[in-house]
């Protein structure tokens, strides 16, 4: 590390640009089988037949991906899944 904490770490942005990388926050999502488990009993006990619950099911599910090492994703792709799973609710399902 250098002075001033600058690990040097750099990340291709996709613009091309390259920005530092916070690495205490990509170490934040770790892999955790622990984590795993727990977040996906919960969604299964939270499943139900309405579609709220099925929602947030989905959602916690998703956001166990996050700490799955056979999972490669990020929280920016959990909301746009996320906003998606929203969307097609609210048109009504994918069978419109």
């Amino acid at each position: 590390m250098t002075a001033g904490g600058d690990d040097g770490s750099r990340e291709k942005t996709a613009a091309g640009d390259e920005s530092e990388v916070d690495t205490a926050a990509a170490n934040e999502f770790d892999p955790d089988p622990e984590r795993v488990e727990f977040l996906r009993e919960v969604a299964d006990d939270v499943r139900g037949d309405t579609s709220e619950r099925k929602q947030l099911a989905n959602i916690l599910y998703r956001t166990s991906d996050l700490y799955d090492e056979g999972e490669e994703t990020s929280p920016e792709e959990i909301v746009r899944n996320v906003k998606f799973i929203l969307e097609v609710t609210e048109r009504g399902g994918l069978e419109r």
